[in-house]
């Protein structure tokens, strides 16, 4: 965002939107530019990825729906913050649904915030809020490695620590293993603990997701048990 941009903002700021529906694609564009943000759209979550890959520093926000026909939007969510070591980049996602277990998925992939289609221009209007944020988290981490991680890179990282075992695995290790050169141990150390934190949260969801059927099912088990009762007492011979 160059200095004029930045004295002007929101206004301006560079939102990539993604959407397979083209209907929902263009009612979310022109959201967008009521809004007076610059926007890009592309129809694939593959080619919006592509677009982030070659040109990360040209966009301050990604708003994607969850369901596309080429890459879902969790997925996408997952290789922008891991395989392009991008955690914090800020990606809204969208949906014509709102339960809460996919907006808990989406929250635990990274998401800073979820929107149910058709999205409000009410809503619209304060996701700059998003990127503010990042910008002032941006000012704490300009001191720290900028090395990127491709995806083959990424590949190679998450076969080590599969080897090594979760737990076990160490910087140190990982990067023999990995064999890679212009690799420092502290880039591995700083994306072994993003890893771990991204996992701790996909475990963390799943927990709290079997807890929650497992409540269900020991309610129905409950109601079942009742009901049995009930039709113990009406068949008991009314003679005894």
């Amino acid at each position: 965002m160059d200095d004029d941009s930045r004295d002007r903002f929101p206004i301006g700021m560079r939102v990539l939107a993604v959407d397979g529906d083209p209907t929902s694609l263009l009612h979310l564009e022109t959201q967008l530019r009521t809004c007076q943000y610059h926007v890009t759209t592309t129809s694939q979550a593959k080619t919006a990825l592509t677009m982030l890959r070659e040109n990360k520093d040209k966009f301050d926000l990604v708003i994607a729906d969850v369901h596309m026909p080429d890459m879902d939007g969790l997925k996408l969510l997952e290789l922008v913050g891991l395989e392009m070591d991008l955690p914090e980049f800020p990606v809204i996602l969208l949906s014509e649904y709102s339960d809460t277990e996919l907006v808990m998925k989406a929250i635990s992939h990274g998401a800073c915030d979820f929107l149910v289609k058709p999205v409000r221009l009410e809503e619209l209007k304060i996701i700059w809020q998003h990127v503010l944020r990042k910008k002032f988290e941006d000012l704490s981490a300009l001191k720290k490695s900028q090395f990127v991680w491709s995806v083959e890179l990424h590949r190679k990282f998450v076969s080590a620590v599969t080897q090594l075992g979760f737990d076990k695995a160490v910087p140190k290790k990982i990067l023999d293993l990995m064999n890679v050169e212009n690799i420092t141990r502290e880039d591995v150390a700083s994306h072994l603990e993003k890893y771990r934190l991204y996992m701790k949260k996909i475990s963390s969801v799943e927990y709290q997701q079997a807890s929650m059927v497992a409540a269900l099912g020991s309610a129905d088990q409950d109601e079942d048990s009742d009901e049995d009762e009930e039709n113990g007492c009406d068949n008991e011979d009314p003679s005894a």
